[in-house]
């Protein structure tokens, strides 16, 4: 089982989508799922976007992808789509509208999932619930942790929430373990003194997954031993440009399970990588 890992996209949903479309053609290896760790980019009125997203906006259109081509069908998504088996399964970041991801997610009571799009593709994961994903190449076991931390334990939207603190708590007592751990923050302390999530950290302990996949902090692609001495920490760069007309290393990771042997991870550094530059990604042509 082949998986493919993401994390802060800012709207770029489609520009994930071609570049697995690119990494099965050049390899001949279909991927089974995409996982994506928060910051989608989910707004589907300009009306909801935040301050941030609109500033980035001003400067890259992309930033708005999931309202130009998520929302209703677009034949340049349809294109892409068609030559792919997988879906994508998100956490929520900061930047999403929070208020429509609510209604999704009160709609879907008994599911510990929602799709978000139009084409039934892109499933935001519920924080703290226990994914089983099974697919023709196998299947995985995955918990999502969604939006973030604060230290002064603020209850906004962007922050996580009360109901989520108590789904984690429950599956941390019902489930012997798991083989990832998606969020979008960081746990506390990590990388910065004081800042992270501290209910991440219950989950690394007690579940002690294979791998932890995150995003948000800006940082370059990482990867170290999480404290507790098992799991495989790892910082996937966020999927755009920073001023820049190429992508930054580690914006796509590749995560193999097979069984009777243990995962591995390859971070995707191919020369065509640099064909999908700021303002020609969108034109590259899939074949």
């Amino acid at each position: 089982m082949k998986i493919a890992i993401f994390a802060d996209l800012h709207g770029r949903l489609l520009l994930a989508f071609k570049l697995v479309e690119r990494y099965q053609r050049e390899t001949n290896h279909q991927i089974d799922l995409i996982l994506q760790c928060g910051d989608v980019g989910i707004f589907p009125e300009l009306e909801h976007l935040d301050q941030a997203t609109i500033r980035h906006a001003r400067r890259d259109r992309s930033e708005l992808g999931f309202h130009d081509f998520f929302v209703n069908p677009h034949p340049k998504v349809e294109e892409v789509l068609d030559k792919l088996a997988c879906n994508m399964i998100c956490v929520r970041g900061n930047h999403e509208d929070h208020e429509f991801l609510d209604q999704l997610e009160h709609i879907h009571p008994d599911d510990s999932r929602f799709p978000v799009d139009c084409y039934q593709r892109v499933f935001v994961c519920k924080s703290g619930h226990a994914q089983y994903i099974e697919t023709p190449s196998g299947t995985i076991h995955f918990v999502g942790i969604g939006r973030i931390g604060d230290r002064k334990n603020r209850d906004e939207p962007p922050f996580i929430q009360a109901y989520e603190r108590k789904a984690i708590r429950q599956t941390i007592r019902e489930q012997p373990s798991v083989e990832v751990l998606i969020s979008h923050d960081v746990p506390v302390d990590m990388t910065d003194p004081g800042y992270g999530m501290k209910e991440l950290r219950p989950v690394l302990d007690e579940l002690r997954p294979a791998f932890h996949f995150y995003g948000h902090t800006g940082k370059p692609y990482a990867q170290v031993t999480d404290h507790n001495g098992i799991t495989q920490s790892v910082k996937v760069a966020e999927l755009e440009y920073k001023r820049k007309e190429i992508l930054d290393e580690g914006v796509m990771v590749i995560l193999t399970i097979e069984e009777a042997t243990p995962p591995t991870l390859e971070v995707v550094d191919a020369p065509w990588l640099k064909e999908y530059t700021k303002n020609t990604w969108l034109y590259v042509n899939v074949v």
